[in-house]
Parts: C-alpha cells; structure tokens; sequence
C-alpha cells in the first residue's frame, strides 16, 4: 500500500526574481536593464555618421518585457500546480538553494517546477522518490526531463498515490573521496580545477595508473551523453576530419536508465611527467576510475555544471567514481 503523505514541490527564482534581489525592487532592475539599452544605443548613435541608417528605438519597456512575461507564467503555473496538488496532499514548497540540506522521506512526492537543470540538481538529493517534472512554460522551456504540465500534474499525482504509475529509473554517477564526502551527479561531472590552469592528478583504471595534466575530466551518465559529452565528440571528429580527413564517427548517446559512465580526458598534455594512455573509457558497474589530486589548491569536483555544488580536490584528496547504486526515478506520461 502506497504510505506518501506528502508532496515537496521544488522550484527555482525566476530571472525577475534574481534581479529584484540583486537591485531591491522591481522597479530598480527595470530602470537599470532599460537604461542600459538605452546608454548603449545613444553611444552607438554617436559613433556612427550621420548618413548611416537610423538605429531604431524601442519602447522603454521592451528590454524589461520578456523578464515580467517569464515571472507571470511561471507563477501562473506554480500557484495552480499548488491548488491541484492541495486538493490531495499536504504539501510544502523548497527553493532549489536549500536541496542540500533538506532531508527527503519515503513518505514524500517530489514535484519539481522548472527548468530540466532543476530536475538534474533534484534528483541528487532524492534518491529513488518519485519525481513529477512540470514545464510551466511550453512556449519558452524544451523541457526534455519535464513530461507535465499545470493541466497534466493532477493526474499524475494521483497515479502515483495509487501506486499505478510509469517510470524511468536514471542512471547516476558518485564520486566518494577518501575522507568519506560523496557526491551524486545526474548528468555529469567535472573535475579540474577552479581556473584555466591545468588539472594535474594520477589517474587509475584497472591496473594501470599514470599522472596527468590536462584540462579535467569529464564523466558523464546517460541523461549527460546528449550534452557536455557529445561536445567532446563534437571536437573530436572536427579535429579529425581537419588534420587527418577521417569521416565522423557516429555518435549516439546512451540511455539514460543504461547502467555506465563514460569519462573523457579533455586536452591530455604528454610530457617527461604526464603521460596520456588512459584518457578516455567506460565504467560498467563494478569498475572504480580513481583519481589522486596533485593539486595544492584550486581543485575542485562539481556535478550538473553548478560550481556551487561541489567537492575541494587538493593535494591529498582521492576520488573513487562509479555507477551510483541510488536510481532517480522520474515519472513519465
């Protein structure tokens, strides 16, 4: 029998939001976006002769517009997504800063409202609860990871009360260091450093180890293949076809409930002290990459692309990364 009591609606601030905090009010950030354009357009008008084509004036308001439109349909979905879901469950809503350190029960649905990245930092934190992913914005979001919508999430919540629902379970990735931090990722993770400066580290798989330098690492899980990673396939067969006049090799992506990782070294340096054998391989479950930081400072293991979630890798530090055992289990139509 199905025991939820609860539904934990996760969102974001919209960029309005974001704005109001950084200038107080709303219409503060009003006056400095407009008042910016303006500037800009006033130093371009007297840079350029007087025979050039007019440069053309928007209303005031335009620059400010897509801010307010954005703000009115998220909240129009968020405050009808809570009137649905209080017709069946207590419920209480978390802003996405406050993830880490909220603790989830098997008592609880999540109901993330959003953009896909929310949906990517939710499921780190949920580990095999339910997650219903709304787009309230059709017009403006894609929303591959959000199958529902302000009209559809009723539905939904029901179908998962009853316990007759559909679902895929995500494959995540872990990194654990030494000193017992973990950290999950979604779709991939990162491990370099916080600047341009090289990444330098011993690298082990298998039963071969070798010291690096290069610009970190890149280990990605399925829901990440269609991302950062197929950019590095990207470079790879453009480098190719430029120097060497080799076709493309076909690229697909994994699924995301395929249970592996994929890690590509990115720009490998070779040298009396780097090597480059080991820049590029698959993690099956059971397989371990592990990575010893030779980094005083600087260095850093951060998933989904969010700096803020993140673990120090320095010297001392090291990394064990493997296929996670938690699942994200997301519902789908």
């Amino acid at each position: 029998m199905n025991n939820i009591e609860n539904a934990i609606i996760v969102r974001n601030k919209t960029r309005l939001e974001q704005l109001t905090e950084r200038f107080n009010t709303q219409d503060q950030a009003k006056f400095y976006i407009t008042q910016s354009k303006q500037a800009f357009n006033f130093q371009k008008a007297s840079k350029t002769s007087s025979k050039a084509a007019p440069i053309i004036k928007e209303k005031p308001d335009d620059d400010f517009k897509m801010y307010d439109d954005e703000h009115k349909r998220f909240y129009q979905a968020f405050e009808s997504v809570q009137k649905n879901v209080s017709k069946l469950l207590k419920f209480k809503v978390i802003q996405q800063e406050f993830l880490p350190n909220y603790i989830f029960s098997e008592k609880d649905m999540v109901i993330v409202i959003g953009q896909d990245g929310l949906v990517a930092n939710t499921a780190k934190y949920v580990h095999n609860i339910p997650i219903i992913a709304v787009n309230p914005d059709q017009d403006r979001y894609d929303g591959v990871l959000l199958p529902f919508n302000q009209h559809t999430v009723f539905q939904a919540v029901e179908n998962v009360l009853a316990g007759d629902y559909l679902f895929d379970l995500v494959t995540m990735a872990e990194t654990e260091l030494n000193d017992g931090q973990k950290l999950l990722a979604f779709n991939d993770f990162f491990i370099g450093t916080t600047s341009h400066i090289s990444a330098r580290y011993q690298i082990t798989l298998g039963n071969q180890s070798e010291n690096h330098s290069s610009s970190g690492i890149i280990v990605s899980t399925g829901a990440g293949s269609t991302g950062w990673l197929s950019s590095l396939f990207n470079m790879a067969n453009s480098i190719h076809q430029t120097f060497g006049n080799i076709q493309p090799l076909p690229y697909v992506p994994i699924a995301k409930n395929e249970n592996k990782l994929v890690f590509v070294v990115r720009e490998p340096f070779l040298s009396k002290t780097s090597q480059i054998s080991i820049t590029s391989g698959i993690l099956q479950p059971g397989d371990e990459l592990i990575l010893e930081s030779h980094m005083p400072q600087n260095g850093i293991i951060f998933s989904d692309g969010i700096q803020n979630d993140f673990l120090t890798f320095n010297s001392g530090a090291i990394a064990t990364i493997r296929v996670a055992e938690a699942k994200a289990k997301l519902v789908k139509l």
